[in-house]
């Protein structure tokens, strides 16, 4: 079991260093960059720590996987924002083995995850909201915020893209937390430390 798990955790390791962070210095066409890490949840507690942890073991099991993806989108037509700046990000949370049929909340936090569900702090935000806890709706929102629900099918998969004309501030964003439900707000199932580029 033991050789099992350091075989996997060798697997996301090499995952994050070849294909974590790509930087394409292309004409437009292409993304500027492109993030793609994946890893095995792990109970807090576990003898070998895992960057994806789960704190409820009936709604992400231990042993099941979670893989997000961060892109850059190109300027241009196809790429241009909402108010006509170049670029802007486009995120993707894709999970296997997960409780099938249940609806989950996801979100990009603000810090990497630890033992405790608080570590990964609040929801990143574009526009900060200056009072924390953010409870206000005008900053505490999908456009504002990086929203990533989905609800896992009979297999236990699920997958949630979200596109923003923004990009993350550098060193704003660390993890994607897991809730019971989703929405804005919700108990911490689960967490993935990620390694997200800023838009800078």
């Amino acid at each position: 079991m033991v050789a099992t798990v350091t075989g996997t955790l060798a697997g996301v390791v090499a995952t994050a260093v070849l294909a974590g962070v790509g930087v394409v210095a292309g004409d437009g066409a292409e993304p500027r960059y492109w993030v793609r890490v994946g890893a095995r949840f792990a109970p807090p507690t576990a003898f070998i720590p895992s960057s994806a942890i789960t704190y409820d073991q009936k709604l992400v099991p231990a042993g099941s996987a979670i893989e997000v993806e961060q892109r850059s989108r190109p300027g241009g037509r196809e790429g241009q924002g909402e108010r006509g700046e170049r670029g802007g990000m486009a995120v993707t949370v894709r999970v296997k083995g997960l409780q099938p049929g249940h609806a989950y909340g996801a979100h990009v936090h603000q810090k990497a995850c630890g033992a405790d569900p608080e570590a990964a702090g609040g929801h990143y935000q574009h526009r900060e909201d200056p009072k924390q806890p953010s409870k206000d709706p005008a900053f505490l929102n999908p456009r504002n915020e990086v929203w990533l629900d989905f609800t896992v099918g009979p297999d236990g998969a699920g997958e949630a893209t979200a596109r923003h004309d923004w990009e993350f501030r550098a060193g704003g964003a660390g993890s994607v937390v897991l809730h019971r439900e989703p929405g804005g707000a919700g108990d911490r199932v689960a967490c993935f430390t990620v390694p997200f580029v800023s838009g800078g």
